[in-house]
């Protein structure tokens, strides 16, 4: 198969959610710039350029050559969602951009597309979820890759709050990102409440628990960074300012909820893996497991420098590594399923490198 056509048949089944590879190592890049880990955050950056680079390439091979996919991913309710990491790798990437490499120019344009791809996808996933005839049951139709929604919309309010103060008028951009902090806070109390709902009424089985339900912990964790900003921002404007006892609160409440989610979680997943024996390979999911790790390391450092909680600095010490130790892990798969399918295209199942659900008793062969 010649270079072209192989691009080609990468863009056509190229998974809705896979810019969450961005939003990971944007995430642990700016929380190692945070760490003063200044060689490592930059290293992780030129990692991002390239991620986010290749990413948007095949996504416009996609659009121009393979519209039709992109419409039956956008019908299906499990792969929908992923469209959401387009709006959030693209802020995340330009937060990487303003934090680590300072550079607000170029940061502030992908603030602008972040805006754009926001009210495309949160619009376009909404208006067909709703208008649907025949919709799934609640087993079916929801995880936590629902929750990107919320994830999404705070990553454009966590990028404006990073930006506001190189506007001449900092308290519009501020102003937005409060509506914007609002609506993710809306957006994941509404879902969490049907994802808790599935995951204590509605029988579990290792093949559901899929890594996307770290989502629920990940979507509180940029939660927390995007109030966190804004209160690091309240002298910037008045609003702010009458807002800040309301916001401390409110995003200490998203922090504590976020950590009340990680034991579960690990729980849940020695529960699939060592319990259940359900096989650990490679499929893009797995970025959705590494983000919200990432996610936490710095929506804490950011609430224990805006709250001046010195003491709670000790967690994104540590926790730093290992969201590096994951982020490495599914990088080393990613990298291992793509140098084994370019070798020999039928030695992987195109079904796991797009993402695809595969026969919960299916062993990988790396």
């Amino acid at each position: 198969m010649r270079i072209g056509s192989r691009i080609l048949a990468a863009a056509e089944i190229l998974y809705p959610g896979y810019f969450a590879l961005v939003m990971a190592t944007g995430a642990l890049s700016i929380a190692l710039y945070l760490l003063r880990h200044e060689t490592l955050a930059r290293a992780l950056f030129a990692v991002n350029v390239l991620a986010y680079s290749t990413l948007t390439a095949l996504l416009l091979l996609r659009v121009a050559y393979f519209r039709a996919r992109i419409l039956t991913d956008l019908l299906d309710y499990g792969r929908a969602p992923g469209f959401f990491t387009l709006v959030a790798g693209t802020c995340v990437f330009g937060t990487n951009i303003a934090v680590t490499m300072r550079l607000t120019e170029i940061a502030t344009v992908f603030w602008g597309a972040g805006i754009l791809l926001w009210v495309l996808v949160m619009y376009s996933f909404f208006a067909i979820v709703v208008t649907r005839a025949d919709k799934p049951d609640l087993e079916s139709g929801i995880n936590g890759a629902w929750l990107i929604a919320a994830v999404a919309t705070q990553s454009v309010a966590v990028l404006g709050g990073t930006l506001a103060p190189s506007f001449a008028a900092p308290m519009i951009p501020l102003f937005f990102c409060v509506v914007m902090y609002l609506i993710g806070a809306m957006l994941y109390l509404t879902i969490i409440t049907l994802i808790f709902y599935r995951l204590t009424f509605i029988r579990l089985t290792s093949a559901a628990f899929l890594p996307p339900y770290w989502i629920n912990m990940g979507a509180v964790a940029i939660t927390t960074l995007a109030g966190a900003t804004l209160i690091s921002r309240a002298a910037l404007s008045p609003v702010l300012m009458e807002l800040l006892p309301f916001l401390r609160g409110f995003t200490l409440f998203f922090w504590a909820s976020a950590t009340w989610w990680i034991p579960l979680l690990l729980i849940l997943m020695a529960w699939r893996h060592l319990v259940m024996r359900y096989p650990f390979e490679y499929e893009p999911q797995y970025w959705g497991m590494a983000f919200p790790l990432a996610m936490y390391t710095t929506g804490t450092w950011r609430l224990a420098d805006a709250l001046k909680l010195d003491f709670l600095m000790t967690v994104p010490r540590l926790f730093v590594w290992l969201a590096g130790f994951v982020w490495l892990v599914v990088f080393g798969g990613m990298f291992h399923a793509i140098l084994a399918a370019w070798r020999d295209k039928d030695r992987v199942s195109p079904k796991r490198l797009s993402g695809m659900k595969v026969r919960p008793g299916a062993r990988s062969r790396f």
